[in-house]
């Protein structure tokens, strides 16, 4: 977090599911720090899958329709995700750029910071909340009931049907990653390792102690500071939340991931 922030930043829950399950959620309030992006990317038209092969091949099933073109997707992707997700994910969804938006918070979630701007959800209402003050400052246990709605929707979601989705949709979220920079690589391949990376997030017991040395929390445990910013999304949405999401991201990684 940077001091020059005006305004108070606590990140909330992305569906991570939406991203390939997805992704998704969008870390709670506004701030002027610029996208955390691949330095690279691309505008001129270059190929959509690397010469070499991939480490976890998507093949993407047979359609009655041929895809839409990544710039003209929305339409044709929000649909579809009604479909798998129902309607109430329609008050969350940042309904342009979605493919994108997606590639690059997926990108993200296993670094320090995230491209804020580029979340495929919009953010968690309301403040954080927290309890005591000082060096007893904690974060509320109730904490976890702002992402009620949204958990809701995750629970009741078919990891398959997501699955499904994101094989259909799949060759782009390819060119959209080679457009972030990466012509070399595979997306689903970027997609396990970040998956691995969140199920290996560190389960906290207990009251989860901050401080706060400016305008910002912080954890008060260096070592829960130093975690990635997808491994500390999990950790502010609560344990039960947080196990939750590694259910559903343990079902995506078996329906997307080569059998290991």
């Amino acid at each position: 977090m940077q001091d020059d922030v005006k305004k108070y930043l606590w990140w909330g829950i992305p569906i991570i599911v939406v991203a390939g399950l997805g992704a998704a959620l969008y870390y709670g309030r506004k701030h002027k720090e610029a996208p955390v992006v691949a330095e690279q990317v691309r505008t001129e038209p270059v190929a959509t899958a690397p010469d070499q092969p991939s480490n976890h091949p998507i093949d993407a099933p047979s359609a009655d329709k041929p895809l839409p073109s990544l710039g003209e997707s929305d339409s044709a992707l929000q649909e579809s995700l009604a479909e798998v997700f129902g309607r109430p994910l329609e008050q969350f969804l940042v309904p342009k750029n979605i493919v994108r938006h997606v590639v690059v918070t997926v990108d993200n979630l296993p670094r320090k910071k995230t491209a804020i701007q580029m979340w495929p959800l919009h953010p968690t209402g309301g403040l954080p909340l927290v309890e005591g003050q000082d060096d007893a400052l904690t974060l509320s246990a109730q904490n976890s009931t702002r992402y009620a709605t949204l958990m809701a929707i995750v629970r009741n979601t078919d990891t398959r049907q997501v699955a499904a989705l994101y094989k259909r949709y799949y060759p782009l979220f390819q060119e959209a990653y080679t457009e972030l920079g990466y012509p070399d690589a595979y997306f689903n391949n970027r997609l396990v390792e970040v998956i691995d990376h969140l199920l290996q997030t560190p389960e906290v017991t207990g009251p989860i102690k901050l401080t706060q040395p400016g305008v910002f929390y912080q954890y008060a445990d260096p070592t829960l500071e130093e975690l990635s910013a997808g491994q500390k999304l999990l950790i502010r949405m609560g344990s039960e939340n947080a196990s939750t999401l590694k259910m559903k991201l343990r079902e995506l990684r078996r329906e997307v991931a080569k059998r290991e």
